[in-house]
């Protein structure tokens, strides 16, 4: 870890020139208080007496009387001409409440109420058990193959960029990001998924929520009414909730969004979100027939489809499905994808493909929020994929994931046999496993959390009761983690369902 100077250290106080306590008191109780309220940490390091006198416009041997004050009370260690740090060990616990000192605020107290938006959206964050700043482990869901990413190629990358770097790359970018890396996307969506675009449709995001919430911002007002798969996707449910939108929860079956149900429950809506290359939790493809009456819909309602291509280069069984926007002739739908899953998470960047129509809207509402993301990460992931790297990683993590989904298949069949009926998949990163009729899937998901295995109750994924069944992640979790995790699964169910019967 690289070591901390504290000579540089900045610390801001409010020096009174005409008062009639001494300047060097001054310096003196301002450092004072930021130790005691935690502000300067116990052991590190405080400004030179030059940096600090600088910056306080005062004289050095103002600022040297300051800190000798400060050592003799015990806030401070060190000598005159050496480096100077705040004591390991602080005076008396009864000296750290100064009168007049910083309080802090009650985790309950407020000055005024949040929106009912706000309310809304925090009730959703905590329907997800998931702890994604933790390390990966068996079963955590949407964590891709992160241990076989090429690190080397990508810190390669990065530093020809920066050793090559121009001062144009290092000031403001378009808000809708780096031309190369959007053109490069225009070339892959068209080969791999069906995308039909010009890069200037293209928007670059700081990952597909961004995307979402940035979409929400543009097509809806308060009150707006949308479709959503049931069960479906928490994270478009939290950002159409942000906006002001009503979700209305559209049924699912083994052919996807039942449309006809959508018309019935809200013909008006302004749009509808959908998962048709893999429907989130449950697996299937949106069919063809659905995906034709779904676009009908929406160019005769004057409505929008949000397409959610999170996963659809992972498919083991035939040809990759060609993307929904690939069919749509009338400019009704919203592409949204994400690099987090077929590269890292940190790295922070998804995507876009909005009709032309949107171009303008997208390109305004998108300067009033983060304006562009990073330049240096988009220019490596344009060289990334231009170079032939992402698509080699691709095609390896797609070999492995089917390694890896068959081993917890098999696994499961002989660890689980009874208590989780798991079953392959054709696509994706992750498996469904039911539960016996009547368990309830989120005990179940806090058992095997207390046996150390991370997995999603199918019911944080739904509005209305559902069959249940827990969501396993595999991409992420290497052969031995999940015949480990296996085990543990089947402990920590079997310990729940004789908790249940006791």
């Amino acid at each position: 870890m690289p070591r901390r100077t504290s000579s540089g250290r900045i610390v801001h106080l409010n020096i009174d020139s005409a008062s009639a306590v001494p300047i060097y008191q001054q310096v003196y109780t301002g450092i004072r208080q930021r130790i005691l309220e935690g502000r300067l940490p116990a052991g590190g390091g405080l400004p030179s007496t030059r940096a600090l006198a600088r910056d306080l416009c005062v004289s050095r041997s103002t600022v040297i009387q300051a800190y000798e004050q400060l050592r003799l009370e015990g806030y401070a260690q060190g000598r005159i001409g050496a480096a100077t740090k705040v004591a390991v060990t602080l005076p008396d616990r009864s000296l750290r409440a100064p009168a007049g000192g910083f309080t802090p605020r009650h985790p309950t107290a407020h000055c005024g109420r949040i929106s009912v938006r706000a309310r809304e959206v925090m009730t959703l964050t905590r329907r997800s058990v998931d702890l994604l700043d933790e390390a990966p482990r068996a079963f955590r869901a949407g964590v891709p193959a992160v241990d076989i990413f090429p690190v080397d190629t990508w810190g390669r990358l990065m530093a020809r960029r920066w050793r090559l770097v121009q001062a144009r790359a290092l000031s403001y970018g378009r808000p809708f990001g780096f031309l190369p890396l959007r053109q490069a996307l225009t070339e892959y969506l068209g080969s791999a998924r069906g995308v039909r675009c010009d890069a200037e449709q293209v928007v670059i995001v700081n990952g597909s929520q961004q995307g979402l919430d940035l979409t929400a911002r543009v097509l809806l007002d308060p009150g707006d009414r949308v479709w959503l798969e049931e069960p479906g996707y928490n994270g478009a449910r939290g950002a159409f909730a942000a906006a002001g939108a009503a979700s209305v929860a559209v049924p699912v079956d083994d052919e996807g969004l039942v449309v006809s149900e959508g018309r019935r429950m809200a013909p008006d809506a302004r749009a509808a979100f959908v998962t048709p290359s893999r429907q989130l939790p449950l697996g299937m493809a949106l069919s063809l027939p659905r995906r034709l009456e779904l676009l009908e819909w929406a160019n005769a309602a004057g409505s929008w489809i949000v397409e959610d291509d999170y996963d659809s280069e992972f498919r083991y069984v035939g040809r990759p499905l060609a993307a929904l926007h690939g069919l749509d002739s009338h400019g009704c739908v919203i592409y949204a994808g994400t690099f987090s899953k077929v590269t890292f998470p940190s790295v922070r960047l998804g995507y876009l493909v909005v009709p032309p129509a949107l171009v303008d809207a997208f390109a305004a509402v998108r300067s009033f929020a983060d304006y562009t993301p990073p330049w240096l990460t988009q220019a490596v992931m344009a060289d990334f994929m231009t170079e032939g790297h992402f698509e080699r990683h691709i095609r390896r993590m797609r070999a492995l994931y089917k390694e890896r989904q068959e081993t917890l298949v098999s696994c499961g069949q002989r660890e689980l046999a009874g208590a989780l009926d798991l079953q392959p998949s054709d696509a994706g990163m992750t498996l469904i496993g039911w539960l016996p009729p009547g368990t309830n899937d989120v005990g179940a998901a806090a058992a095997a959390r207390e046996h150390k295995v991370d997995v999603l109750p199918l019911s944080s994924f739904a509005t209305r009761p559902t069959r249940s069944g827990l969501l396993l992640g595999y991409a992420g979790v290497r052969e031995r983690e999940i015949k480990d995790g296996a085990t543990r699964l089947a402990q920590a169910l079997d310990a729940f369902r004789h908790r249940r019967s006791a």
